[in-house]
C-alpha cells in the first residue's frame, strides 16, 4: 500500500492520489477549497480526550500508541479505519493532518496500520 503522510497547510502535489484529513478538528486558518481534500475521517481521530492527554508530548508517543490503538477498535474508529484501508487498497492515499511533528501523529499510527494491513 501507498500511504503518504503530509501537514494540510503543504501545497497538494500531483502523486498525492487521495487526500484525507485524518484530524478530528478543522485545521487552524484553512479554507476548504485550499486543503483540496478528497475525504475528511475526523472518525479515525483520537478522541478528544486522549488528544489532549497526549498534547504532542513525544515522551508519551509510546503510550499514545497504545491507548490510540485500542480506540481504533471501537466500532465508529474501526468503520472509518475501514473506509481508509479501502481507500489504500484502491491505490495512492495521502494522511494529512495540522500536526506539526507528523511522524508523531495519529496519521503516523494510522499510515502505520494500514501498511500492516495490506
Amino acid at each position: 500500500m501507498d500511504v503518504r503522510l503530509r501537514r494540510v497547510y503543504e501545497p497538494a502535489s500531483s502523486d498525492d492520489g487521495k487526500r484525507i484529513l485524518v484530524d478530528r478538528v478543522w485545521p487552524r486558518g484553512l479554507s476548504k477549497d485550499k486543503a483540496r481534500l478528497d475525504e475528511w475521517e475526523k472518525d479515525a481521530a483520537p478522541s478528544t480526550e486522549l488528544r489532549k492527554w497526549y498534547g504532542h508530548d513525544v515522551d508519551r508517543f509510546e503510550e499514545f500508541i497504545r491507548r490510540y490503538d485500542a480506540e481504533l477498535a471501537e466500532p465508529e474508529r474501526a468503520s472509518a479505519f475501514g473506509r481508509l484501508r479501502e481507500l489504500a487498497g484502491q491505490g495512492t492515499v495521502t494522511l494529512l493532518t495540522a500536526t506539526k511533528d507528523v511522524d508523531h501523529s495519529q496519521a503516523a499510527v494510522l499510515a502505520a496500520r494500514l501498511r500492516d494491513s495490506g
